[in-house]
């Protein structure tokens, strides 16, 4: 294959090697530059030259990485999907570049959702911003979990970056802890959000995500809630038998239980919602 790639322009060897790369399914690492030093990550880039739009897209608190060193089902799901539909998707490790496993169980943390990984997801806009592949005006931002309640911390209004660059679009949280952000006072979300979560989620319950839209939509703010009925915590992920967790360290119960599973129902429409609310027009 390569004696016959040598013998096309240069712009179109450059495009049939990212074809190949992106028609195996594949992913490249990178390495996102912060104020700390750096964070691994994950990229997923449409087939093309672009610009495209993108997304930088924030893992829960079991990580991106199963015990097999293999990114996680969930994580190249949604990966594979988001860049077929024309979209960058950047996955920064929290964790990983911490030197950090699993975090459902560890009450008091050091990569905190309302801090570092707020920090994490700006730094990975940068990064983005400054490639030339890139819509630098056309950056979301998606997060599952704990990083969803991130999600809910870096679209405040008082959270809005410091630098000259655009600010991102627009932000989807799955299943996000909303109670922190349902007890400010000062909440105000200065992008249009999108939370979708099972109303039988007992991990991290519905009703302050209820109650936080509500306040919100009632201030004009552009944030919507999506609850889907009997689904559960992780009800996106592509094939997870429905289970008991009793490895988390805060849970609705106290218990440090928790159920999960895919929901099929509530995954196939969350699919559709996302990528319409991602590619929607500004």
């Amino acid at each position: 294959m390569m004696s016959s790639l040598l013998r096309l322009p240069a712009a179109l060897v450059s495009l049939a090697l990212l074809t190949v790369a992106a028609s195996a399914g594949g992913y490249e690492r990178v390495h996102i530059p912060t104020d700390e030093g750096q964070l691994d990550g994950v990229l997923y880039r449409p087939i093309g030259v672009g610009p495209f739009p993108a997304v930088v897209a924030l893992h829960g608190c079991g990580g991106l990485w199963r015990e097999n060193g293999k990114l996680s089902l969930r994580h190249s799901d949604w990966g594979e999907r988001l860049a077929e539909a024309g979209i960058m998707v950047l996955m920064p490790d929290s964790y990983g570049s911490r030197k950090l496993g699993s975090q459902c169980g560890v009450k008091e943390l050091t990569v905190r959702a309302g801090r570092e990984r707020v920090a994490d997801a700006m730094a990975a806009k940068r990064w983005l911003q400054m490639r030339t592949d890139i819509r630098r005006d056309a950056i979301a931002l998606l997060g599952w979990s704990g990083g969803g309640s991130t999600i809910l911390t870096a679209v405040r209004t008082d959270r809005r970056p410091a630098d000259a660059l655009p600010d991102f679009t627009r932000a989807i949280a799955f299943y996000p802890g909303c109670r922190t952000q349902s007890e400010s006072d000062s909440f105000r979300a200065r992008l249009p959000l999108l939370i979708l979560m099972g109303d039988a989620d007992d991990w991290t319950p519905p009703a302050p995500c209820d109650f936080l839209a509500r306040a919100a939509r009632s201030r004009g703010e552009n944030v919507e809630l999506v609850l889907y009925p009997g689904a559960l915590h992780d009800f996106d992920h592509p094939r997870l038998d429905v289970r008991e967790r009793t490895d988390v360290a805060y849970s609705a119960t106290g218990t440090g239980k928790a159920t999960v599973g895919t929901n099929p129902a509530a995954r196939d429409d969350a699919i559709l919602r996302v990528k319409s609310f991602l590619l929607k027009p500004r």
